[in-house]
Parts: structure tokens; C-alpha cells; sequence
């Protein structure tokens, strides 16, 4: 077996999920190897919806404003009967909380190279395509040294020899059908959705009859979903069995009568006359959350850790949160020697959100086919009249992200009137910087941040000495009043934001301050490397 060098963090798996991850390592200094077993991006269209929260992620990796030219802002979601008849209607802002349109329709193949793109700008990254992972272990002796190095055993395109390298962290970001997941010992939780669909992605110039937004049809016989991805082209979903094929002339048929009430295909209209299948593909739609999400220094993201239903288009949403949440933890500690207990709070602040928009989807799932039993048509008809009480889709489309729960990173107090802002993110206006208007990310940096609507106190003051925070006072931002009229609502002089821009810790009107910094010093807490230290990276094995 050929052994090869150490590196700080292994990410298994290039696809949106696993770059950003080395993106966001990258930023905060720490150094990281992609193993991907294919040579390029994956050509077909697969994910197709980002919410602006996840748009303030990519704003976090440097790539927001290339996707912004490729994406195309949707109006939100419908959920109609079996005769096109609207149930409900989940509205989108075109500006969110986040500062970008809530939902996004993009074409997955772009995205990915914007981030490849971004990749090989970074000295920090190191891509290597034809490369199968083969093993994952924690330790040198296999299982003794949970902080200790992880070996990653691969193969590359074209050879038997296996070789190995050693990381501090392995990062899992390699899909459903996990390697990383095997190897840590995870089992599924079932969520209870299964069900097989079929994918397909056309491009037209045909007139579609659409709106800028996404349909889903409630049938307990042929529910689908519809939506405009870009300027023509457009995707359809039908749940269809593995034996009703869509190519032939048998299936050329099956699916003029499927996309008849979006488009008129004459019966003359050949496969390719203006109406091109770019891409079929049959899927089992599952619900299944790991029940473990990280073993020593291995962790699982993405597909790895969840899979839902796609009828909410969190997926890949779900991933790039994943490792927004983690990358800022690692981080800090392997380079500034924060406790290794620091991350034990990825997956407890992760997994409950994960858990939560799955249970959305499959709510939106089951409001679409209700099932095949007798209580389907109850089931869509409460669906339907719960839907239409006032408020309620306000509430499901704000839900989409929750509060993060109270735990070590965030501190909740007992609420008084106001919105409770801690586990919350904070909103994202245009401010005015040296002269330049630019988005508040811009201005808060890569660390911690206190951001307050009062004087600075003392305590305040050494909160933010103590985790190299900036204060920023709301006044001098320029804003449109965005961000003093939330402080408000939270009942709040000012924040203790995270790197994530999560809200740890608040001072509310008139109660006191931040916590005392002993509070979260165990988690925080960063000792100084000593020159014996052990390196985060060398050429040599263990």
C-alpha cells in the first residue's frame, strides 16, 4: 500500500456540498483535499431550487453574484387539485431576510463549476477527480483516539494499488449511499415517504403555460410537480412506475398526455421538435434522517446525513447548511485550538433543522398524493382546509428555517415580550462601508460579531475582545432601518452574532448584558498552539 501526506481536512465527495465545505474551510484558513471519483461535474441537472439563505452562504463563498446571473427568482409554490383548482399558495419575497430573492431556480451543472471555479482561485484547495474512496478509519489502531488522525484508503482511475493519507478531520459529503456513512456506523431513521418518481428536464420554445413559480398537483392518481428552471427550460416530476417508460414511441405518447396541460406538442410532434428532453431519471423519493452524524473526527453532510422528499426543494439546501453550521467550528478548532467539544454541537444544532424541513416535505408529499388508501381524500381535503386558515402558509413558508435550539451556542432567556432572537440568523440589508454600499456580511467579517443599538458597555467590550469580535453600532451602518427595527422586535439592545450569523446571545431592553464569557468559554475557549504542538499538517505518516 503507498502512503502519501497528511492534510488538515479530507472532504469525500465534489459535488455543491463538499466545495463549498473546502470554500468555507478556506476563508478561515485552513487547508483541504476533495476526493471525487469522477473527473468532471456531473453533466445532468439535478437540484434546482436555493432559498436566500442559502444564496447568503454562496455570498459567503465568493459566488454570489456569478450565480446570480445564472438563477431565475421564483414567486413561490402552489399547491393545486387534480383539475389545476389553487389549494394554497406559499408566496416568496423577492427580497428576504437574508437579502436575496427567498427562492431561486438554477441549473445544478452551473452551479457546481461556479464553485470549481472558485476552487482553483483558492491555494488553500487541492481537487483530485478520478478517485475512489475505498475506506474510512478513525485512529491509527482503528478506534483508540477519537481526536486523533483518520485514515482515508483510495484508488485512482485506472490502477489496483491502493494508497492512503492521513487527515485531522474527514468531512463525508459523498451522498446517499455513503461510504463515510458505513464506516462510522450510521443507520437510516425512517421518516416514512417512499415513493418512485420520474424526473424529466426539457428545454422548449414552445409556449408553456406556467407562472414564475413552482405547482404541485394534489392527485391520489397522477400527482406532479412543475416549474420554469430558466429562460426555456423547465422541469416536470410525475410519480410513475419503473415500467411506464417515457422514450419510444410508447412513451413519446405517455408524455405529450403527462405535459398537455402545461403544453400543446401537436399530434405530428416528434421527439426533439422543439421540445428536447435533456434528461429522465427515475428516483425513489425517501425520508430518512442518520442517526449519527459524526464519529471522532468524521463527519457526514448533505445526503449522507439526510435525504428528503425534493417537494419543498431542500435538499441541497439542507447540505450547504450543513456545512455552513460546521466549517467555522472545525475551524477554530484545528487552528486555534478551541475544545474538541465545540463540535459536538453540528449535529445538535443540525439534526433537529434537518429533521424539521423533512417533515415539511412530507407533508407537502403526502398533501399531494395522500396516499392509496381510504383516508387519502380526508387526508388532502384537512391538508387543504388547514392550509387556508390565515396565517398558516405565512407560518409554513417562515418555518422552511427555524430557530436553531437553545443549547452551548445559543443562548435563550426567559422571554419577555418581542421575538426571541437567539437561534435565529440575523437579517442581511444593504449598509453603506467606507463610502461603498455593500451587503452587512461584508462589514461583519469572518468571525464573531456584536452588533448593538447602544453604547458599547464594558461587558459588551470583553465579550468582544475575548472572541475577536468587532462591535458595530446599527447607527453607523446606514441601513434602511432594517436592522434597529428587528432589534426592537427582539426586544433587544444588541447581539452576539457567529460566524454562521446565528444570534448566540442578546441583551435585552433593560435586563442586563451579554452572559458572563465563562458561559461559553469551555466550547470557546482557544489555547495557543505550543512550538511542540502537534502540526495540522506534515508530510509524513503518523
Amino acid at each position: 500500500m503507498k502512503a502519501t501526506s497528511r492534510r488538515p481536512v479530507v472532504i469525500i465527495g465534489a459535488g455543491p456540498v463538499g466545495v463549498a465545505a473546502a470554500l468555507m474551510l478556506a476563508r478561515h484558513g485552513v487547508r483541504s483535499l476533495l476526493l471525487e471519483r469522477h473527473r468532471d461535474v456531473y453533466p445532468l441537472p439535478r437540484a434546482v431550487v436555493a432559498d436566500d439563505e442559502v444564496r447568503r452562504i454562496l455570498q459567503s463563498v465568493g459566488v454570489h453574484e456569478e450565480f446570480a446571473v445564472l438563477a431565475r427568482p421564483a414567486r413561490g409554490l402552489r399547491l393545486l387539485d387534480a383539475r389545476r383548482r389553487m389549494i394554497t399558495e406559499f408566496p416568496r419575497s423577492m427580497h428576504g431576510h437574508h437579502g436575496f430573492p427567498q427562492t431561486s431556480m438554477f441549473d445544478q451543472p452551473e452551479l457546481e463549476r461556479l464553485l470549481r471555479d472558485a476552487l482553483a482561485r483558492r491555494s488553500e484547495c487541492e481537487l483530485w477527480g478520478g478517485v475512489e474512496v475505498v475506506s474510512v478509519t478513525q485512529g491509527t489502531d482503528g478506534s483508540s483516539d477519537p481526536t486523533g488522525p483518520v485514515r482515508v484508503t483510495f484508488r485512482r482511475d485506472g490502477s489496483d494499488e491502493a494508497e492512503h493519507l492521513w487527515a485531522d478531520a474527514v468531512l463525508g459529503c459523498d451522498g446517499a449511499g455513503s461510504l463515510t456513512r458505513d464506516a462510522i456506523g450510521t443507520l437510516w431513521e425512517d421518516l416514512h415517504f417512499e415513493e418512485s418518481w420520474r424526473v424529466i428536464d426539457v428545454r422548449t420554445s414552445r409556449p408553456v403555460r406556467t407562472w414564475e413559480g413552482a405547482e404541485q398537483i394534489c392527485s391520489p392518481t397522477r400527482p406532479a410537480t412543475f416549474m420554469r428552471v430558466g429562460e426555456d427550460r423547465y422541469r416536470w416530476e410525475f410519480r410513475l412506475a419503473d415500467d411506464q417508460p417515457l422514450d419510444g414511441p410508447d412513451g413519446w405518447e405517455r408524455l405529450r398526455e403527462l405535459v398537455a396541460p402545461w403544453v400543446d406538442l401537436p399530434p405530428d410532434a416528434l421527439p426533439g421538435d422543439d421540445f428536447e428532453v435533456i434528461r429522465q431519471a427515475q428516483y425513489t423519493f425517501r425520508a430518512r434522517l442518520a442517526d449519527r452524524w459524526r464519529r471522532g473526527r468524521i463527519f457526514l453532510l448533505g445526503d449522507a446525513a439526510h435525504l428528503t422528499p425534493p417537494f419543498v426543494g431542500q435538499g441541497l439546501c439542507a447540505g450547504l447548511r450543513d456545512a455552513y453550521n460546521l466549517t467555522w467550528k472545525l475551524a477554530r478548532v484545528l487552528q486555534e485550538g478551541a475544545p474538541e467539544g465545540l463540535l459536538d454541537t453540528y449535529e445538535r444544532e443540525r439534526k433537529p433543522h434537518a429533521r424539521h424541513v423533512i417533515r415539511i416535505a412530507v407533508a407537502v408529499g403526502w398533501a399531494m398524493t395522500g396516499g392509496q388508501d381510504r383516508g387519502a381524500a380526508l387526508r388532502r381535503a384537512i391538508v387543504g382546509t388547514a392550509c387556508r386558515i390565515p396565517g398558516v402558509t405565512e407560518a409554513v413558508s417562515r418555518d422552511l428555517s427555524p430557530a436553531l435550539t437553545a443549547g452551548p451556542l445559543v443562548r435563550r432567556r426567559p422571554r419577555l415580550t418581542g421575538r426571541v432572537l437567539a437561534g435565529t440568523f440575523c437579517p442581511q440589508p444593504w449598509v453603506r462601508h467606507d463610502g461603498r454600499r455593500v451587503r452587512l456580511d461584508d462589514v461583519l467579517g469572518e468571525s464573531f460579531a456584536v452588533l448593538t443599538a447602544v453604547p458599547s458597555t464594558a461587558q459588551m467590550t470583553a465579550v468582544a475582545t475575548a472572541l475577536g469580535a468587532p462591535t458595530i453600532h446599527v447607527d453607523d451602518l446606514g441601513d434602511d432601518g432594517t436592522l434597529a427595527a428587528w432589534l426592537a422586535r427582539g426586544r433587544s439592545d444588541a447581539v452576539l452574532l457567529r460566524p454562521d450569523r446565528v444570534v448566540m446571545d442578546t441583551v435585552r431592553v433593560g435586563t442586563g448584558d451579554f452572559a458572563d464569557t465563562a458561559a461559553w468559554a469551555p466550547l470557546l475557549h482557544t489555547a495557543r498552539r505550543t512550538a511542540d504542538a502537534r502540526p495540522l499538517t506534515r508530510n509524513t505518516t503518523p
